[in-house]
């Protein structure tokens, strides 16, 4: 764990956490943390384990070895408690197609225990500011998918929970909401909230999270703010240099073993 993550409570917890799907293994004994207040960045190119991360944080799957917990409450064995303190987003919400915005908003708000004049109270709050008051009344079959997106939003962060997990939240939405968006999850952050926050937009990630954890196959391969990762692996060049580091660091090493390979032939 970091010094920063040390200072604080930690409200996220992955343990040595591994998932194997028959002889693939997609997590590798990956160790993270995530404290009260901070924002991670959780990057890595397709296939580096994100997604099965976060769906063994969210309890959706189990783990093969170690163990993810939120509030030091188990993901899996304790899913509903852990869920009445976590707002999820899912890279490409679902929803009923013939139940309208807002009474999609109000189940969630319910299913949580929100009282009724809270629900509303945040519904039009966020609404509001994620530009989709005006189709609350709307069947969600009918929602773009900019919309649907806005709708995962608020449903997400209805009851103001205490871990905050988005997975590429930005996608689908214009620049204006997506702006909206990252001022809405700092404010999150300044009130204790911790944010775990997977993208490919890696600018993104440079301006607005706290620390930065750079999964490939399967393994953490960098974690730190950005400005020690800049140092230490770029030479003061961008994120998205040591990201391209990591990466083509595995590249070149799979290169060399092919050349390997062909003059053993």
């Amino acid at each position: 764990m970091s010094e920063q993550a040390d200072a604080a409570e930690t409200l996220v917890d992955l343990r040595d956490l591994t998932k194997e799907f028959g002889d693939y293994r997609a997590v590798d004994n990956l160790s993270l943390q995530v404290a009260r207040g901070e924002v991670l960045a959780l990057l890595g190119p397709n296939g580096a384990g994100k997604t099965t991360t976060i769906r063994m944080l969210m309890g959706i799957l189990s783990p093969t070895a170690g163990n993810a917990s939120v509030l030091g409450m188990d993901c899996f064995a304790d899913r509903a408690k852990v869920m009445a303190h976590v707002g999820y987003l899912p890279d490409e919400p679902m929803f009923y197609d013939h139940l309208r915005g807002g009474e999609i908003v109000r189940f969630c708000g319910t299913m949580r225990g929100m009282p009724d004049h809270e629900v509303v109270k945040r519904t039009s709050e966020l609404a509001e500011r994620l530009q989709f008051a005006d189709a609350l009344d709307e069947y969600a079959v009918n929602y773009s998918m900019g919309m649907k997106k806005k709708l995962a939003l608020a449903c997400a962060m209805l009851h103001q929970p205490d871990v905050l997990v988005l997975d590429e939240p930005t996608n689908g939405l214009d620049p204006v909401v997506t702006r909206t968006l990252l001022a809405i999850v700092r404010e999150l952050a300044a009130d204790g909230t911790a944010v775990f926050y997977s993208t490919h937009l890696l600018d993104q990630a440079e301006r607005l999270c706290d620390r930065v954890a750079i999964l490939h196959q399967g393994q953490l391969a960098a974690l730190g703010t950005p400005d020690a990762l800049r140092q230490d692996m770029a030479a003061g060049g961008s994120l998205e240099d040591v990201f391209f580091q990591v990466a083509q660091g595995d590249a070149s090493q799979e290169s060399e073993d092919a050349s390997s390979e062909a003059g053993a032939e």
